[in-house]
């Protein structure tokens, strides 16, 4: 007896509508799709670098043809912040692998859609002194200066000592001229108000009002969405040779409360620390 095949006939056969034509084969899902690794390098790179960086990396990689472009080759040596040319070279490779024929402005869309999400807020590395792959780390030199520049209102910085670091008082000089309000938290035995003598009046320089303990603090807070917390004082040496460690913070959950806390320490209600004029 013959007739149509039944369900268990052929895996390939032709459909056939209710008026007898030919339809065209349902195509049968063979496994899951390839996974890609370019995906977690880009939402890597917007967890490391800040926004300006990160415009400058898409307008890079939109003018590029592929992977293989010149143009990029030399984008990348021209990178100085700790890691980050190691990245690019990653990216540049596993794009080569994966998707070699995907052009620039391919993977710049997919960059600016990456940091165009709603993302959380890791902590970040920040180091002084000697350089490894190790860990993507940045320099405390560089995020100094980044979370300065930052700050539209406010600007709370509280270090042990402080000298030298010209570049740290000139950033704060430029944050003064925008209309940010500026706290400097010095600790007075060290003598470290010395160093921001040539800012004006506006900038509040606070001391401990008591004789126990003393400011041993390191912090530099934008506002209340960035702060730099780590070991390194406000000095030449502590931004760049000795061998330090902190951490960048993005969420303003955890930033907020910590701005709130200093900010109770300089009010004269708490008695705990006096203004220096």
């Amino acid at each position: 007896m013959t007739g149509l095949p039944g369900p268990a006939d052929g895996k390939n056969r032709d459909a056939r509508s209710g008026d007898g034509q030919l339809r065209a084969p349902i195509p049968v899902a063979r496994g899951p799709a390839p996974t890609h690794r370019l995906p977690g390098l880009l939402a890597a790179l917007c967890d490391r670098l800040p926004e300006d960086r990160l415009v400058e990396w898409e307008q890079m990689l939109a003018r590029a043809n592929g992977p293989n472009d010149p143009l990029l080759a030399r984008f990348t040596a021209s990178q100085s912040a700790a890691g980050t040319a190691e990245r690019m070279k990653a990216l540049l490779q596993v794009w080569r692998t994966e998707l070699p024929d995907l052009p620039g402005t391919g993977l710049a869309l997919a960059l600016a859609a990456v940091r165009a999400a709603p993302r959380p807020f890791p902590a970040q590395p920040v180091i002084s002194g000697p350089v490894s792959a190790a860990t993507p780390a940045r320099l405390t030199s560089g995020v100094v200066l980044e979370v300065i520049r930052s700050a539209s209102a406010s600007l709370l910085i509280a270090t042990y000592a402080a000298h030298g670091a010209s570049d740290v008082v000139e950033e704060i000089a430029e944050a003064v001229s925008r209309g940010v309000q500026v706290d400097l938290l010095l600790e007075e035995t060290t003598h470290a108000a010395a160093v921001f003598s040539g800012l004006t009046p506006d900038v509040r320089i606070w001391h401990r009002t008591g004789s126990a303990g003393v400011l041993h603090a390191k912090a530099v807070a934008a506002d209340r969405h960035t702060a730099l917390l780590g070991s390194a004082n406000l000095t030449d040496r502590g931004l760049t040779e000795n061998v330090e460690l902190g951490v960048v913070l993005r969420d303003p959950g955890v930033v907020g409360p910590l701005v709130d806390h200093f900010r109770w320490l300089i009010a004269p209600q708490s008695g705990l620390m006096r203004r220096c004029t």
